[in-house]
């Protein structure tokens, strides 16, 4: 389907992400920025806005004037946040059944583009996919295994994609651990599995990979790629095709 022929009616849209409850400020300015470069992709007469959870007032202050909006987790997994939270903070802020698109981390066009980014790496730094490591990190959790479930599917995806030797998870926070991980590996490159490049992505991913006496490239979360915004509005555009505004 092509924004040329779709012949939905106009649609609001709203990307949200968890943010940084410490220092919330530049993370709402990346959702910001993140719904003005998908916009473009849409049809003219949709509206997107961006907002995390963690700065306070923001989320309620970007659904202010959306008509039944679509809602677009920038999450990497299912879970208590996408779940239970966010619905939670929607219905608190007037927004009842709204429809939520799956997230970001499960998007079935994600393995094909961290592929290519994982491809176009090795390529840039001279290293032969078949005699390295593709190393996936992650954010892992101590309480939920959603996370570490989504990882692990997208290793298994990753895996006719690439043709790199070995492909594996490492996580910030479960076992296996990231830095064990890259202990473990003679060649290779990280590609982190997280949405936006704050907390983990800029301390404890490059922390863990010195410790780790990792020397390949780590790669900028794919979150960050700048073919994302097109990524995810052909999600809204999907959801919106099957759930028609009221």
């Amino acid at each position: 389907m092509t924004l040329a022929d779709h012949s939905l009616r106009p649609r609001d849209a709203l990307i949200v992400a968890h943010g940084a409850p410490a220092d919330p400020a530049p993370q709402e300015e990346v959702l910001k920025a993140l719904a003005a470069a998908t916009a473009p992709h849409l049809p003219q007469d949709w509206r997107v806005r961006g907002a995390t959870m963690a700065a306070e007032g923001a989320l309620e202050a970007a659904l202010d004037g959306l008509n039944d909006p679509l809602i677009y987790p920038f999450f990497m997994a299912e879970g208590f946040f996408t779940g239970t939270l966010l619905p939670r903070r929607l219905t608190a802020a007037g927004v009842s059944g709204a429809v939520q698109t799956a997230p970001f981390g499960v998007d079935p066009a994600l393995p094909a583009l961290m592929a290519r980014v994982a491809l176009e790496a090795a390529q840039a730094s001279g290293i032969t996919p078949a005699d390295s490591a593709l190393l996936v990190a992650a954010h892992g959790s101590k309480v939920s295994r959603t996370s570490a479930d989504s990882t692990h599917a997208m290793v298994t995806a990753l895996g006719p994609l690439t043709g790199f030797g070995r492909i594996l998870a490492g996580f910030v926070e479960e076992a296996p651990f990231l830095e064990d991980q890259a202990r473990a590996l003679a060649r290779g490159i990280c590609l982190p599995f997280f949405a936006l490049e704050a907390g983990h992505v800029v301390g404890d991913i490059p922390e863990a990979m010195d410790a780790a006496g990792f020397a390949g490239p780590i790669l900028p979360p794919i979150g960050q790629h700048p073919e994302v915004p097109e990524l995810i509005a052909a999600a809204l555009m999907r959801a919106a095709a099957e759930t028609p505004a009221a």
